[in-house]
């Protein structure tokens, strides 16, 4: 019969250690025994979760013309397609064949979640189960959620393969997180993480902090971070997420090849899994009103993707890059990167207050208010930057007034391709109270 380890086992096991180097022979109580672990339970579908993800491969759209080489557009994507990816889909509340159903039906970038900092009670509890790869039934490879940055995970979940589990295809398993700190973060796939991350398994996530719904510090009661003064406080938030598309290494993993990464080059800089001017189109259709802090993209009877409207081509890439405020809100732009390369995303017209960098206030251990005011802000693989804005005051004469954000690289504002794309979007600034507020992260708002 399994039992815990006690105080006076604890004790036995020492002193009989501390015999044994005497030489005075061996501990009464087997070690195997007593350190053996409880009962593990495997994570089943129907167990409670707040969200349920599936790692599979898939395709989405990137510019096809002009064609690069042999390997892009790719000769096997199904129409109106053309780049091989693997990714993650929000499967939570699906059923068993609506989730079967979700093989080859990735999404890029990974859905958006976030949660509220932990106050005792609020565990986030993420299943993650592996549907394998359909284009390339050859692969076994596991698949895993290693939350990037997130300080306090114990190593049981921190999702990096070689000292924690990875979900073998079939199976399921329950990640189980306190966020202790606010802020903006990333997660990928930790299983072979140069090839996982650059095809497609990397998402953003972020923290909300305590101080959020305190509507004294600033009217809207939206907070970046724990400031105590309303500093970081803001009307609207949109996530940027960066990344990158080789497309030699896509077309080798569709076609069983193995990329040279030695090789390496960015063709498509994306944001939000778009290049421009796809980034500036609308979301797909958001079902409002959910439980679970993401945001869920509408699916058919079937637990697909629906579109955005009139544009079947971004059907697995969801999410809009634009940015639409109205004049004197304050904007909060959440920016991560898990591309290869330094982004350095450039708001040109409007000064932006960097407030945050790696979920961490802009604040010395003194207190030090060590915040600043850019039109640019820099921040490599693995990194993120929060910045609010607050817009200017309406010019028009037009509908509204337009701002360029932009890579100022501009091998990653004009892709390697020869044509037009890249990590740029746009700002869209109304005349005051003419949005209104927003739903979600990167709402637009009516």
């Amino acid at each position: 019969m399994n039992r815990k380890l006690s105080r006076r086992d604890f004790l036995r096991l020492g002193g009989g250690a501390l015999a044994l180097a005497a030489g005075a022979g061996l501990v009464q109580t087997p070690l195997k025994k007593m350190l053996r672990p409880s009962e593990v339970v495997k994570a089943q579908a129907g167990d409670p979760y707040d969200l349920y993800w599936a790692g599979t491969d898939g395709w989405i759209y990137l510019p096809p013309d002009p064609p690069i080489g042999y390997f892009h557009p790719d000769e096997y994507a199904p129409s109106p397609f053309t780049t091989y990816i693997f990714g993650f889909r929000n499967i939570s509340g699906m059923s068993p064949d609506q989730i079967t159903n979700q093989k080859m039906k990735a999404q890029h970038s990974a859905p958006l979640f976030w949660v509220n900092q932990y106050d005792g009670t609020n565990e986030m509890r993420m299943q993650l189960t592996n549907l394998g790869m359909a284009q390339r039934p050859d692969l076994f490879d596991a698949h895993t959620i290693h939350w990037h940055g997130f300080r306090n995970v114990i190593p049981f979940f921190d999702g990096e393969p070689t000292t924690s589990l990875s979900v073998p295809e079939g199976e399921n398993f329950m990640y189980i997180y306190r966020p202790r700190d606010p802020g903006t973060y990333m997660y990928h796939c930790h299983v072979e993480d140069v090839e996982h991350v650059h095809m497609g398994m990397t998402g953003l996530v972020f923290v909300r902090p305590a101080q959020d719904g305190d509507t004294g510090l600033y009217p809207s009661g939206k907070y970046a971070y724990n400031d105590g003064d309303g500093s970081t406080g803001y009307d609207r938030e949109f996530a940027l997420f960066c990344s990158e598309v080789w497309a030699e290494s896509h077309w080798a993993d569709a076609h069983i090849q193995l990329p040279e990464w030695s090789d390496y080059r960015a063709d498509f800089a994306l944001l939000n899994g778009r290049v421009y001017p796809d980034t500036l189109l609308p979301n797909a259709p958001v079902v409002t009103g959910k439980s679970g802090n993401t945001l869920w993209y509408a699916t058919d009877g079937n637990g697909d993707l629906v579109p955005p409207t009139g544009y079947d081509y971004l059907q697995y890439q969801p999410q809009s890059s634009l940015v639409r405020c109205n004049a004197g809100e304050r904007v909060l732009l959440r920016f991560a990167n898990l591309g290869f390369k330094e982004a350095v995303m450039t708001l040109a017209g409007i000064k932006m207050h960097v407030i945050g960098k790696d979920a961490t206030i802009m604040r010395g251990r003194d207190g030090t208010d060590v915040s600043y005011m850019t039109n640019e802000v820099s921040f490599g693989a693995g990194e993120s930057v929060d910045a609010i804005f607050t817009a200017p005051a309406y010019q028009g004469p037009g509908p509204y007034d337009r701002y360029i954000l932009y890579n100022r690289s501009y091998l990653r504002s004009n892709n390697l391709a020869g044509g037009y794309g890249g990590q740029m979007s746009e700002i869209h600034v109304f005349p005051a109270g003419t949005l209104s507020s927003q739903a979600y992260p990167n709402d637009w708002a009516a």
